[in-house]
């Protein structure tokens, strides 16, 4: 999902009756940066403080009675604006056919070395994709071993190229088993911890959801579905862990980091560019690795921020 490049359009002075309609409004606001209207069942899921069914039936009955948000075709959203109704449902068309084929895709992206476990993050994991929809992957690794499984991945990746099927590996988020934790704990992070789709690695995503329990303060109704089955180590996997089991291994995955960093900082100081237009920025640590691109984290927290202010929600 991208940021909306268009102002919102809600009643200049919304009517909030009680700490439920704010909460509301305050999902609705964050989801809004992203032309995206919720069902009613999303904003549930996304409330700061759990309600019941009725309070939130009458909650939103009112705040439409007062114009203060609108709903169209079963979705909610600060908009009166039925487009952003169809874009979604097409959206969510093409995510549905589009899912089958990242849980396969990260399944063999399992399969690589030092790699613990695999989840489908970016706007497929919140079921929308549009016309140029690209497959993102969070990936966790062995410790100590994060820039040795990046860089053989990136390497595939180079392969992919030359098939015109790149934006099926979008790999944008590393973290090792040594930095379960997140640091930039904020409704940006909660959202995409909370919505991340588990596809490999059952029990070292059941410790980073754990870790990550922090979210619970953003959304305390959030619920995590782990994947259903372990997926066994190839032969070929386990012979490459072994070699690189030593002293060898960890300098060289330390090599590693230091010329990735230096490249993609390179980059940036050039101000090269992705397919997108977003100057290119890779952020990075010994046990992590992120894409921000365009600091786009840091702009949807600055959008978000402004807009709970207009409203007074803050």
């Amino acid at each position: 999902m991208n940021v909306a490049a268009n102002k919102t359009i809600v009643a200049v002075q919304p009517v909030i009756r009680g700490e439920e309609q704010a909460c509301i409004l305050r999902v609705l606001v964050y989801f809004d940066i992203f032309q995206y209207p919720l069902t009613k069942n999303e904003i549930r899921r996304f409330l700061e403080r759990p309600f019941s069914e009725a309070t939130i039936d009458q909650s939103l009955q009112q705040m439409i009675a007062d114009h203060t948000i609108f709903l169209h075709g079963g979705f909610y959203s600060l908009q009166y604006n039925p487009l952003l109704t169809i874009k979604r449902k097409k959206g969510n068309r093409r995510a549905e056919k589009l899912l089958p084929k990242a849980y396969s895709i990260g399944r063999f992206l399992f399969h690589f070395p030092f790699v613990r476990a695999i989840g489908i993050s970016g706007s497929l994991s919140k079921n929308f994709a549009d016309e140029k929809a690209d497959v993102d992957f969070f990936i966790i690794t062995k410790a100590n071993r994060l820039w040795m499984a990046r860089s053989i991945m990136h390497l595939f990746k180079k392969i992919t190229f030359l098939t015109g099927h790149q934006h099926y590996f979008c790999m944008n988020y590393y973290i090792d088993e040594d930095a379960l934790l997140i640091k930039e704990q904020n409704i940006f992070t909660a959202v995409e911890v909370a919505t991340l789709i588990p596809v490999a690695g059952k029990d070292v995503l059941e410790n980073f959801f754990i870790t990550n329990s922090w979210g619970d303060q953003f959304f305390p109704g959030k619920q995590i579905q782990l994947p259903v089955h372990k997926e066994p180590a190839t032969w070929i996997k386990k012979a490459i862990e072994c070699l690189f089991d030593s002293r060898l291994g960890d300098h060289l995955d330390k090599w590693l980091f230091k010329i990735t960093t230096k490249r993609w900082h390179q980059k940036g100081e050039k101000g090269m560019r992705n397919k997108n237009g977003h100057t290119m920025q890779l952020i990075t640590g010994r046990h992590f690795s992120r894409s921000n691109p365009g600091s786009f984290q840091e702009k949807v927290l600055s959008l978000y921020e402004q807009k709970l202010i207009e409203l007074k929600l803050i």
